[in-house]
């Protein structure tokens, strides 16, 4: 398609002389590309974090006891702990036996990072003692209940 500046269309020469290029970008494809882009990231952004992010259960809070219990830490890095005492895995039954009898039902705290594979390890050593083990769970905050008190 061209234009002519001085409204004379006689000469076919002298259309496309005068005629200068169009160098205009339609920008509105792109716009609609990078558009239709983002929503597709949008959508599948949290589908690619790795792994499941699980919650501790929170659950009503318990009577506290004076007495020392036996309380196994596991934390994120794989860290193991016997009542804040640092012990090894192959020596965790024997530690928990010795230090509080086999009457004792062992309790497993792990950070909720932690990957199953190594809180599977430690009941399985403590299973093998023959101990009982218990799950720490985190309780519910007063804040977080609806005003009736039940969920």
């Amino acid at each position: 398609m061209a234009f002519t500046t001085n409204g004379s269309t006689s000469s076919s020469r002298r259309r496309f002389r005068d005629t200068g290029a169009l160098s205009e970008i339609n920008v509105v494809p792109l716009v609609d590309v990078v558009l239709v882009l983002l929503i597709i990231f949008m959508l599948t952004a949290h589908v690619m974090e790795f792994g499941l992010e699980v919650e501790v259960p929170k659950v009503k809070q318990v009577q506290d006891s004076a007495q020392e219990l036996p309380v196994v830490t596991l934390t994120r890095d794989g860290r193991l702990y016997l009542n804040d005492q640092p012990v090894n895995i192959n020596d965790l039954g024997a530690a928990v036996v010795s230090k509080f009898g086999r009457g004792q039902a062992v309790y497993l705290r792990a950070d909720k990072g932690t990957v199953w594979d190594s809180i599977a390890q430690v009941m399985s050593a403590l299973g093998e003692a023959k101990l009982k083990v218990n799950a720490v769970t985190q309780p519910v905050d007063v804040a977080d209940q609806p005003a009736g008190g039940k969920r």
